[in-house]
């Protein structure tokens, strides 16, 4: 099975990405589908945009819908040619400790989620791979956002020097893939795009989930 590589997010006329249209559905889902009425902003930084709407419930009621725009971003499950994976540490003010997760970050604008996950990892580890493979995407926040991470695996890992964005912190741990899998048992690792990331690694390696590898663009062509 060939998986199609996502192509770049089109911010819609506030520049943020859009919500796909119910207009015209057939799929069978009218029953449980809510049509936005009407739509204020709360909230528009220089990252997220949170959005309150006013939505018409099946049955016929309406209510309101608080949710959070999010450019959308990339995470890459990284693999040494020794089996191990390299993971990152880094301090997520929300929870105010340092978690341990799979290098990510959003998408800059026209921004394609191959580039987004080649750029950041190179950005954020100073590795670049010979081999990507997409694996899919997740929602991981579908009540209040609606954020989706593009899957990316990388392999035949170069080292260099990475470069980290200004006020950029974090560490780099390589891992074996058991030592991983105890981390997350024991609740070490907590971040839901390292584990969705730590699954498809496991179903891979098992041969239920295949993953189709392409060599990486030239340095040029970036």
């Amino acid at each position: 099975m060939t998986k199609k590589l996502p192509e770049a997010n089109r911010p819609d006329d506030d520049g943020v990405i859009g919500i796909p249209s119910a207009a015209g559905s057939s799929d069978g889902d009218e029953h449980l589908r809510e049509i936005a009425l009407s739509s204020d902003w709360i909230l528009r930084g220089n990252f997220l945009q949170v959005k309150r709407d006013r939505v018409a419930l099946p049955d016929g009621r309406e209510a309101t819908r608080e949710y959070i725009r999010h450019p959308g971003a990339a995470v890459i499950v990284p693999l040494f040619d020794d089996g191990r994976v390299l993971l990152e540490r880094q301090y997520r003010y929300p929870l105010g400790r340092v978690v341990l997760e799979f290098p990510a970050g959003k998408l800059d604008p026209d921004e394609s989620p191959l580039r987004c996950a080649v750029r950041e990892l190179f950005e954020e580890t100073g590795y670049r791979a010979r081999e990507w493979a997409y694996a899919g995407v997740l929602h991981n926040a579908i009540a209040y956002s609606d954020e989706r991470i593009e899957i990316f695996f990388a392999r035949g890992l170069i080292a260099g020097e990475r470069q980290l964005d200004e006020g950029e912190f974090l560490d780099l741990l390589p891992v074996a893939e058991d030592e991983l899998d105890r981390m997350a048992f024991d609740g070490r690792v907590t971040d839901a795009k390292t584990l969705i990331g730590l699954q498809w690694l496991q179903r891979w390696r098992a041969g239920a989930w295949p993953l189709d590898w392409m060599p990486a663009e030239p340095a040029s062509s970036r």
